[in-house]
């Protein structure tokens, strides 16, 4: 009986990059590769939360197809490529067309040094935009007193959309729409976020990876050049990512 639980433990590792990668059943190809501290690229992934594979930043080849590394579920003897310069170049054609599909202005964003997009640019080696700008005209949502919507910004991760809904237990948000006419949406019967019940430190309001949420009075409390991704490399930060208790620091 011993024997047989040793095998069956052993069976459970799959292979990224040539590296021996063990997983538990129920586990993720991300969610093993970030344990075993091997970096995915990822914007729309957050540890305990639901995954959703909406940024498709994750892609990588299992068994010699293209899947989507946080809802793809890890098997035994997965044979799985991440760090190749084709993927990477797809994931640098998906951040670009990121950035001109909504109004990304670095040096103007209070996000910069704290925006994941921003730092995953940086990541990839991203010098232009590459995609013409599509410059669209969203709706800012200042109704609320402590929190501010800014979906110029937006990139539909739907992080707060599943930050609200399980673990704020508030379901504040939803994307409404599809494709190009897809928008985040508040559920209230106004589509005011000022008629809501979110607070300052729900996780909805802190979790988003751009400056699309924002806290209110909160500008610049951390100087442009000691912010997050100003210390630190994206690839550093997501080892270290956890869903925070209520009053912590999310970034």
């Amino acid at each position: 009986m011993a024997r047989e639980a040793t095998k069956a433990t052993e069976s459970n590792n799959l292979t990224i990059d040539g590296q021996t990668v063990p997983f538990e059943a129920g586990q993720t190809i991300m969610d093993a590769a970030l344990a075993a501290r091997i970096y995915i690229p990822h914007l729309c992934h957050y540890p305990g939360l639901k995954p959703a594979g909406n940024c498709r930043l994750c892609v990588v080849e299992a068994n010699g197809k293209s899947v989507a590394a946080c809802i793809t579920p890890a098997q035994p003897g997965q044979q799985v490529c991440s760090d190749t310069s084709e993927l990477n170049a797809a994931r640098l054609a998906i951040t670009q067309m990121l950035f001109v599909e909504g109004n990304h202005i670095c040096p103007s964003c209070e996000k910069s040094g704290n925006c994941r997009l921003q730092a995953m640019g940086y990541y990839l080696g991203m010098l232009e935009e590459h995609f013409h700008q599509f410059n669209p005209r969203r709706e800012i949502d200042a109704s609320h007193p402590t929190v501010l919507l800014d979906r110029d910004r937006c990139i539909l991760c739907d992080l707060c959309v599943r930050a609200s809904r399980d673990v704020d237990k508030k379901n504040v948000f939803a994307i409404a729409g599809r494709g190009i006419h897809a928008r985040l949406i508040v559920n209230t019967a106004s589509g005011k976020l000022g008629d809501s019940n979110i607070e300052a430190d729900d996780l909805a309001a802190n979790i988003c990876p751009v400056g699309a949420i924002l806290i209110r009075e909160r500008s610049f409390d951390s100087p442009i050049g000691e912010r997050i991704y100003d210390r630190l490399s994206i690839s550093d930060t997501a080892m270290t990512e956890h869903v925070p208790d209520k009053g912590k620091d999310h970034d």
